[in-house]
């Protein structure tokens, strides 16, 4: 009886002591165990730094200290986070003022713990190949470099010594058997590959919430900084942190690379963040969203804090190379697909005087959104060839131009010059559900168009020189419009475009336009 009632103390005692060690595990760092003061005039970097060094090393959770305003100098190290971090009610002050040199040196790098590997014994790749046939045995993030082929040649007439087009690179998802998501399809044939590279897809979901986050923003010492929070991690949620900008009004400085920058992972949300609209510098955008050769990103319940109708201000979302982008329920100046997404989608959401921007292909789907731009919906941009190559689908939506004009979807390619891929309209544009307030317009304003002149900036650049210019390069018409429930406040007719000898609307017409 006695060995059974000390057997019985043994196991209580352990049961006891595992418990208390579970709970000493999940007790969370904070960056005051390390000599964090969150006196706003402290430098407190190097401590934050140490503490998410030791909470990678040791599996923890971060947790800000309540009520602590953070002070960070121009310090170009980075804390690194591979594990859950609560930033709270905290608030972070970023000293660009206090650099003297350019830093491209991110504040946070969320990243993963797994290594990439290079794939071997693989030489070409087609585009809507299904299988890579080499089992990876992991879900993967994969990327694909060609160096020997060029695309994305940028055309802007007063900089093109600045843009010679990058190397053709593509992202996709591949299962642990080797079989390509169909949702992130293969784009481009690679005949030459130069890379191939898996990064492991992490099955955990980590998480960031909260965090207020001030930028002092440099005045001109140092002009491009990308002192930010860089995702370069798959399965990731950002919730809840807001950014601000002081002393921007005398600042010749910008954010390059955006405040919350994505970059080659997969499945990353960020919602309810509060962000800030930038003033352009010298021409340049700054940014606050920068999502590049990302797949599956999710924008929702994102706001901006300044008027989204000032066209003063620019910035908010730059992407490129991405699939599967959703703005859900964002309220943004600006949605900007820079070159080429696979699949945009912009629902539930109000946009700004500078629209929706967008090269790329698949479906772009506007629905369930208002639209206050200048006098665009939608932009195709002219410097990546003012081109889609799928379908657009404009559903439940409102128009508001604010510019006296009014045209759903605009764009000016440079028919002579070669962008590395082929260019044109959507083969399809379907509206379903449109109301367009137009009561603002202009002077011997005669009705919303579909599509605007294509030749209406830029118009000695682009205009004469692209008239006098051979070889033209063929630019894909519209094959088919489909219009259900059109309301134009105005009572003006929707006219398919003034310019009639792009889109021969009576003779010969090149566009069929259905009402279903």
């Amino acid at each position: 009886m006695k060995k059974t009632l000390a057997g019985i103390l043994v196991c209580l005692l352990l049961c006891t002591a595992l418990c208390l060690s579970a709970q000493a595990v999940a007790l969370p760092v904070r960056y005051s165990d390390f000599g964090a003061v969150g006196d706003g005039v402290t430098d407190d970097f190097d401590a934050i730094v140490a503490a998410h060094a030791y909470a990678n090393a040791e599996g923890l959770p971060v947790r800000a200290d309540p009520g602590a305003v953070y002070y960070i100098g121009g310090s170009d190290k980075t804390a690194m986070i591979q594990t859950d971090t609560d930033w709270g009610d905290a608030t972070f002050i970023l000293d660009d003022a206090a650099r003297t040199t350019n830093s491209l040196h991110p504040v946070f790098k969320i990243s993963s713990a797994l290594e990439p590997v290079a794939v071997t014994g693989v030489s070409t790749l087609k585009k809507g190949q299904a299988s890579l046939d080499w089992p990876l045995g992991i879900d993967a993030y994969v990327k694909a470099v060609d160096g020997t082929t060029t695309r994305f040649i940028r055309y802007v007439p007063d900089r093109q010594d600045s843009y010679r087009g990058e190397p053709q690179a593509d992202a996709f998802l591949v299962r642990g058997d080797g079989n390509v998501d169909p949702n992130t399809p293969i784009i481009w044939d690679f005949d030459s590959i130069t890379s191939l590279t898996a990064y492991p897809i992490d099955p955990d979901t980590l998480t960031i919430s909260g965090g207020r986050f001030t930028t002092i923003v440099n005045q001109g010492g140092a002009p491009y900084a990308t002192r930010n929070i860089l995702v370069e991690r798959s399965n990731v949620v950002i919730d809840g942190v807001s950014h601000d900008l002081e002393r921007e009004a005398t600042s010749t400085a910008v954010y390059f690379n955006g405040f919350i920058e994505i970059e080659n992972c997969a499945g990353v949300t960020v919602k309810n963040a509060t962000v800030v609209g930038h003033k352009p510098i010298d021409g340049y955008d700054g940014y606050e969203f920068m999502i590049q050769h990302a797949l599956n990103v999710t924008i929702q319940n994102c706001v901006q804090s300044n008027d989204i109708r000032d066209g003063s201000l620019r910035g908010i979302t730059g992407t490129n190379q991405c699939k599967n982008l959703v703005f859900d329920g964002v309220k943004l100046n600006r949605v900007d697909s820079h070159k080429f997404a696979t699949g945009l989608t912009v629902k539930n959401s109000s946009i700004g005087w500078h629209g929706i921007v967008a090269t790329g292909q698949g479906t772009l789907l506007v629905e369930n959104t208002k639209v206050c731009s200048d006098y665009k919906m939608i932009t195709l941009r002219d410097d990546y060839g003012a081109t889609w190559d799928g379908e657009i689908v404009i559903r439940n939506c409102e128009f508001v131009p604010q510019g006296g004009d009014a045209a759903l979807i605009h764009g000016v390619p440079a028919r002579s010059h070669d962008y590395g891929y082929p260019i044109g309209l959507p083969k399809k544009i379907t509206i379903d559900g449109l109301v367009i307030d137009d009561t603002g317009h202009r002077l011997f304003y005669i009705g919303p168009k579909i599509f605007g002149l294509f030749v209406q900036s830029y118009i000695d650049q682009y205009v004469l020189a692209d008239f006098f210019a051979f070889p033209k390069r063929p630019y894909a018409i519209t094959q088919e419009i489909a219009i259900h429930d059109l309301t134009v406040k105005s009572g003006r007719p929707l006219l398919l475009s003034l310019n009639v000898l792009m889109f021969r609307r009576h003779l010969f017409p090149t566009t069929k336009i259905i009402y279903f």
